[in-house]
């Protein structure tokens, strides 16, 4: 079943709040730590959880654009972005590892905390038209593209995005 607004905008809450206990309870020996799984730091994968709504907040006005092309449109852009992927993996990986210096501990809070004030502000006014509204997406690009996605799958996606990538933290997790 598809998330609705609520559903989604409660995730969103939800995954602010456990960046919070993370960034809160992490030392400096945590972040530094090597993830599991991943080449980052556990600081640098944080920072790449919080880039999943980043990415998200860019996308939407293509979205509202290519949904509304001739549907070859927008199958040759997800094939061109495909086609790309090698790049796109590279980038993504140092990209990840430079921004993480400067939206940090200290930083990525705030950033993650205006992201999605920005894409909550859109998601209240998208009618349930404007979300069913779908577009091909570069699959390979990340396992949580589907070659076809709704505005709601994107709205969703960045939170399945932030758990996924949460399992690989190699900072315990205490209670809260």
């Amino acid at each position: 079943m598809e998330p609705n607004k609520a559903d989604i905008m409660a995730e969103y809450g939800r995954a602010r709040a456990d960046l919070d206990h993370w960034l809160e309870s992490a030392t400096a020996d945590d972040l530094s730590r090597r993830s599991n799984g991943t080449k980052w730091t556990n600081e640098e994968l944080l920072f790449h959880m919080v880039f999943g709504y980043m990415v998200v907040r860019a996308l939407l006005p293509l979205i509202h654009v290519i949904s509304r092309l001739p549907k070859p449109v927008g199958a040759a852009f997800a094939a061109l972005l495909n086609s790309g992927t090698r790049p796109f993996d590279v980038i993504n990986y140092w990209g990840s590892r430079a921004a993480a210096m400067v939206y940090n501990k200290r930083r990525m809070g705030r950033k993650l905390d205006t992201t999605l004030l920005a894409i909550t502000r859109r998601l209240e006014h998208e009618s349930p038209a404007s979300l069913s509204r779908s577009m091909p997406f570069p699959d390979r690009w990340d396992p949580f593209f589907k070659p076809l996605m709704t505005l709601t799958d994107v709205y969703a996606y960045p939170t399945n995005h932030f758990d996924f990538h949460a399992r690989q933290l190699s900072i315990r997790r205490h209670q809260q």
